[in-house]
């Protein structure tokens, strides 16, 4: 039996109708990213960095937006210190197995005397790593990456402490990522932290992944990481939480 011209009419626009809900409900499961705007967010640029141990051509500031060529390996960090915050970033590395990371709540002691080619012997980082550095490890070793992934860790360095939340590293000390959302080089990845009361979490492209708690010190400066390749860190923001 044939169709009506009204009856293929109306399956047309209940194809229609259902394809624009489809896409409606695809738009608001997609992850929203935490932009950093808005009453208390402040923008941090070069005058709210100080070198700690790279050379002075190590960071190269354009606006919102920092170039680092990774060497020598070693921190720029904040003026200031923070305690309870969240964070903002935006990061691309430039060539695979590209390595770096972000600093929070490294202390006066854990800078001190810091030559170059040495990171914070206290804070607790949350690490910025591209997917070719597993590659890279697995190729010069022979063996897979069991400590370390490339989709967003945090874990205590040097002297620091922290309780990771799962699933965590064969050591009990990182926190590894319940889902693989890092992007690799050459394309943007979104980092929102959310530091407070000695709690860290990790958000990757708009979803919480890792993170820890009962974190020593809970206090102290921010720091961006220079570590042997080119990275580039953008739209850095941070609005300070009681």
């Amino acid at each position: 039996m044939k169709m009506s011209r009204w009856a293929r009419r109306c399956m047309a626009w209940s194809m229609m109708a259902l394809a624009f809900v489809s896409a409606a409900r695809a738009a608001d499961d997609k992850p929203k990213l935490v932009e950093g705007k808005g009453d208390g967010w402040v923008e941090l640029g070069e005058k709210d960095f100080v070198n700690v141990n790279c050379n002075q051509d190590t960071w190269t500031w354009k606006g919102a937006e920092v170039n680092c060529t990774g060497k020598p390996v070693g921190v720029i960090r904040s003026n200031k210190t923070f305690k309870n915050f969240e964070l903002v970033a935006e990061w691309q590395h430039l060539s695979s197995g590209g390595n770096s990371g972000i600093f929070l709540w490294a202390t006066d002691e854990g800078l001190k005397d810091l030559k170059p080619n040495a990171l914070p012997k206290v804070g607790i980082e949350v690490q910025v790593l591209d997917h070719g550095y597993a590659e890279k490890y697995e190729k010069s070793t022979g063996k897979k990456p069991d400590w370390f992934t490339t989709n967003g860790d945090v874990f205590p360095v040097g002297g620091s402490d922290m309780k990771p939340f799962p699933p965590a590293a064969p050591n009990g000390k990182r926190s590894f990522p319940k889902k693989n959302l890092s992007k690799g080089f050459g394309q943007w990845n979104h980092y929102y932290v959310r530091a407070v009361n000695g709690e860290v979490r990790l958000s990757v492209n708009g979803e919480e992944v890792s993170g820890g708690s009962d974190c020593k010190p809970a206090e102290g400066y921010l720091c961006l990481e220079s570590e042997g390749a080119p990275v580039i860190f953008k739209n850095v923001r941070i609005h300070e939480l009681p």
